[in-house]
């Protein structure tokens, strides 16, 4: 068995089990079990679990976010709203990292990044109490140059870049929007880093259009979750993983 450590090139993938929940609760019993679905995104290679805990309780729930914090052998990104109900939680539990996210009580998921320039002095003081309990905080933001400035003031260590336009113009045949949205994931991402932020990205990315982003030598990682869980219905959830992680890594050599 080799004891090689892993290539400090190699793109981490976070697997969001939101929507194991999501179906879960359309029933309003216990099948299909996300921590379940943790536990085999883990054996596929997961690098780490996301779940979204949100105000509204739409999928994941508070007793998920317990079990997950306590039984993961991997991290657990805890993605949440900016509300001192939120952080009291998350500091409760402890996770590897928080990842602050807009929430809309009519929208389907969570769409378009965090307003961090517009809420600067609401999130200065949360991310604080956050990194003083040892949760690493990363922000999901728009790519754009002024954010990752407002996300290095506010003390945060990592961005998560919306990927959400980009991935809508690939599913659409749009080759110049294409191009555009990529290369504001490009400029942000290389500026990013050039500042300090470790780069994350995430929001819609499926086969199709993970390699562009994934060969991205800046981001370190990808948090993708509807189109694994999609994929699942009909060749498994670790077939799925597989299949991404696959993508990812071909796109990265």
């Amino acid at each position: 068995m080799s004891t090689s450590a892993p290539s400090p090139n190699r793109l981490r993938l976070g697997v969001n089990i939101d929507h194991v929940a999501t179906v879960r609760n359309a029933r309003g019993g216990t099948a299909p079990d996300p921590i379940r679905a943790a536990q085999a995104a883990v054996a596929a290679g997961a690098d780490g679990i996301t779940a979204h805990l949100r105000e509204d309780r739409r999928h994941i729930r508070d007793a998920d976010m317990e079990t997950l914090a306590r039984i993961l052998t991997v991290p657990l990104n805890f993605e949440m709203a900016a509300t001192d109900e939120m952080i009291g939680m998350a500091i409760r539990l402890k996770p590897h990292a928080a990842c602050l996210v807009p929430e809309k009580r009519e929208e389907r998921t969570t769409e378009g990044g965090l307003d961090i320039v517009g809420a600067y002095e609401s999130l200065l003081p949360r991310i604080a109490r956050l990194g003083q309990a040892g949760i690493r905080v990363s922000l999901f933001v728009e790519p754009d140059a002024a954010v990752m400035d407002a996300a290095w003031r506010l003390g945060a260590p990592v961005v998560e870049l919306h990927t959400g336009s980009y991935c809508e113009a690939v599913a659409e045949g749009d080759g110049a929007r294409t191009a555009h949205e990529l290369g504001r994931i490009t400029r942000a991402a290389t500026y990013g880093a050039e500042i300090g932020l470790e780069i994350h990205a995430g929001h819609g990315l499926a086969l199709d259009s993970v390699g562009p982003v994934a060969a991205l030598p800046e981001i370190a990682e990808l948090n993708i979750g509807h189109a694994l869980i999609g994929e699942a219905i009909f060749v498994g959830l670790p077939q799925a993983i597989r299949d991404m992680r696959a993508a990812m890594d071909a796109a990265r050599a």
